[in-house]
Order: structure tokens, then C-alpha cells, then sequence
């Protein structure tokens, strides 16, 4: 079953990023521009968090991290470790589907140089946060980078400084809770320049599905 909790299509509450959305509608009529929906099912135990839809990648496709090069990385490495099954075709109808698995950005909708305010992050944190509580089964999340990995927290009413971002880092942040795992964002940028490799992104997935194994 579907947990998504999105804006409207045609939602107002950044009105830079609703104006970005009206010019690349006008620019590329074919491509999605919309807030993005989350992919998965409400039966998830892992919700993985990033940042904001890429413009040539899910605001184009319609699907989170579809399209783009974070994608490849990130839906190879669910695939090994079971949380995706079928092949990624850089297309919403590529017929891949999550298992055990969810996935949203933190801002819903494609921010200018891929760039999201604080106040444009502030203003879609509710609808993470009604996100994470359709997920009645979460025991893991991950957040892709420091801005999800801050929004994240706040989302779950933990302080984000007693919970400092680190790549690899295991969060237990309180009983009722999720465990939160940090990653550095699977960026073409951080990949390129070896801020993060394939191996170190695997590392991570290890850790989950060994945590995920233990409950």
C-alpha cells in the first residue's frame, strides 16, 4: 500500500520554488514538474531521506532519485541488499520496485541550483514528518546528506545537535524511534570528486540490513 503525503501539485508554499516550477513547465511541458511523491509502501522498515528532487532527475521522471546519477548508485546498492528488486531504467516506469523500503526528499519540490532554503525546508518538514508516521512498521532511516540528516531530526523532536552528522554514523535516537543512519548524499559531485565511493555507500547498507536483521 502507498504512504504518500505530498503537496499539491500546484502548492504555493515556497513561492521560489513555485515560480522555478511554472518556468520549467513552460521550458519542458513533457517532463513531470511537480512536488515529487515518495515510492514505497507503508509496510517500509528503512526510509531513506534526501534532499530535493534534481531537475533533470525526478522532477523530470516523476520518481525520487530517478533519472539522474545519484540514482544509479543509490537503486544498484538497494538492489544488492534486497531492498529493490528488478532493474533501474532511469524511468518512473522502469517497473522497479522497493522492498521493505521507502524513499522522499526532504523538499518536495526542484530548488534552483539545487539549492533549498532554510525556510523552504522548514516549510515541507510536515510533510516528512506525516511521512514518517504512515510508516507504522519504521525502525531505520537514512538520511542522505547533512540538510536531510538535520531536517530528519527535528521531524522525529530530537535536537540535531545532540545528534551530530558523520558518514556512517548509527543514531539511537530514543526507544519508540527509529535508529537513524547518516550518509554523505550519492551526488555525481561527491562521488566524482571521492567524497563518497561505492564502497563506503555499501558500508552503510551493511549496517542497516545487519540492524534490521537484529529486530
Amino acid at each position: 500500500m502507498p504512504f504518500d503525503v505530498s503537496p499539491p501539485r500546484d502548492c504555493e508554499a515556497c513561492p521560489r520554488l513555485a515560480a522555478y516550477r511554472r518556468a520549467n513547465r513552460s521550458a519542458h511541458p513533457d517532463w513531470s514538474n511537480a512536488p515529487v511523491e515518495s515510492f514505497g509502501a507503508a509496510s517500509a522498515r528503512l526510509l531513506i531521506v534526501g534532499l530535493a528532487p534534481g531537475l533533470r532527475g525526478a522532477n523530470r521522471t516523476g520518481r525520487p532519485f530517478t533519472g539522474d546519477a545519484a540514482g544509479e548508485l543509490l537503486y544498484e546498492t538497494l538492489i544488492r541488499f534486497g531492498f529493490a528488486s528488478g532493474v533501474y531504467g532511469r524511468r518512473a516506469d522502469d517497473g522497479l520496485e522497493l522492498v521493505d523500503c521507502a524513499i522522499v526528499n526532504a523538499v518536495r519540490c526542484a530548488p534552483p541550483q539545487n539549492k533549498p532554503t532554510p525556510q523552504e525546508i522548514a516549510a515541507c518538514r510536515a510533510y516528512l514528518s506525516r511521512s514518517i508516521g504512515a510508516l507504522a512498521d519504521l525502525k531505520v532511516a537514512l538520511a542522505l546528506g547533512r540538510v536531510a540528516h538535520e531536517t530528519l531530526l527535528r521531524a522525529l523532536g530530537a535536537r540535531a545537535a545532540d545528534f551530530p552528522f558523520a558518514h556512517g554514523a548509527r543514531h539511537a535516537l530514543k526507544a519508540e524511534g527509529p535508529t537513524l543512519f547518516d550518509s554523505y548524499h550519492c551526488s555525481r559531485y561527491n562521488t566524482n570528486t571521492g567524497v563518497l565511493t561505492d564502497a563506503m555507500f555499501r558500508d552503510v547498507f551493511a549496517s542497516i540490513r545487519a540492524d534490521l536483521e537484529r529486530v
